[in-house]
């Protein structure tokens, strides 16, 4: 069957659910990992045939069904890394990538001393392994109540060659009230915790809502900055004195989270937006008085 057809079909069979720039990256995010059959190469050979044409066919039902690209694939790539992604765990975002360079930027201007991280709701790890592979002098731990999200986690650990101490259990209900008690006070605590609130599902995209975790996603509408507060109460006891806490956020509850930042008396809080212009990102630092 000729790849040139194959790419036709996925524009008869999906034209009416996706961009027609977006089913092109489809097809060549496919062809380049089943096939290693780039845009270039293709158009260079139009009459390229595949004997086994299977699994992009397979692929191709998948994506009528609205399944994300990612998780067909079962990778995708984070910070210049390669993750495996599964349904367990959330498929990483551009937006999470600038929380984590942002957090590279303020470690590298401490000459690179030794530090230690945190990272609450670690999900595939994309954010701890990121921060392990770019700063070697950190010694990074990782948090998530889901087992099977840890699972991935290690997995891509390992894929990445860095060391991650990883914890399983709910910063909303910590069973072991020591969290971590062996290990001295973090310089940074970083999280993307769940906070796409109830009423926000009608605004995503049907391959997000499903097929992501909701565990990872929702927050009730009436306590949307859940997550945010208990993060916020463990980071008073658990940072340093001028550690700095990071987090992604909701774009709606930028003031919010600003108030609430004040509220626990972190100091120096700085609201920063994505490339999108929309508020995604705040730091604050825990001054002891």
């Amino acid at each position: 069957m000729r790849l040139k057809d194959i790419q036709n079909d996925f524009h008869n069979e999906l034209d009416s659910i996706y961009a027609k720039e977006e089913i092109d990256n489809f097809f060549f995010m496919l062809t380049e990992s089943y096939f290693d059959v780039s845009r270039l190469k293709l158009a260079l050979d139009p009459d390229i045939v595949l004997e086994k044409p299977d699994f992009i066919l397979g692929a191709l039902s998948q994506l009528k069904e609205e399944k994300t690209i990612q998780y067909i694939l079962g990778e995708t790539e984070f910070y210049g890394l390669q993750f495996k992604v599964n349904n367990d765990v959330l498929i990483p975002r551009p937006e999470t990538e600038e929380l984590v360079d942002w957090v590279i930027r303020e470690q590298e201007s401490n000459n690179q001393k030794p530090v230690t991280i945190l990272d609450i709701g670690t999900g595939s790890g994309c954010i701890a392994i990121s921060l392990a592979k770019q700063l070697p002098n950190a010694k990074v731990y990782a948090l998530d109540v889901s087992k099977e999200a840890l699972k991935v986690a290690k997995t891509n650990a390992e894929l990445n060659n860095v060391e991650i101490e990883f914890v399983e259990d709910s910063i909303l209900d910590l069973r072991d009230k020591g969290l971590l008690s062996e290990c001295p006070k973090f310089d940074v605590i970083v999280s993307n915790p769940p906070y796409v609130r109830e009423k926000e599902k009608e605004l995503m995209k049907p391959n997000v809502l499903h097929n992501e975790p909701h565990l990872a996603l929702f927050v009730n509408d009436d306590n949307p900055l859940l997550f945010y507060k208990a993060i916020c109460k463990f980071s008073k006891l658990n940072l340093k004195d001028k550690g700095e806490l990071f987090f992604e956020i909701n774009e709606y509850l930028g003031s919010n989270m600003q108030e609430l930042l004040k509220n626990y008396n972190f100091k120096n809080i700085e609201l920063k937006q994505d490339i999108f212009k929309k508020d995604r990102m705040i730091k604050a630092m825990n001054i002891d008085e």
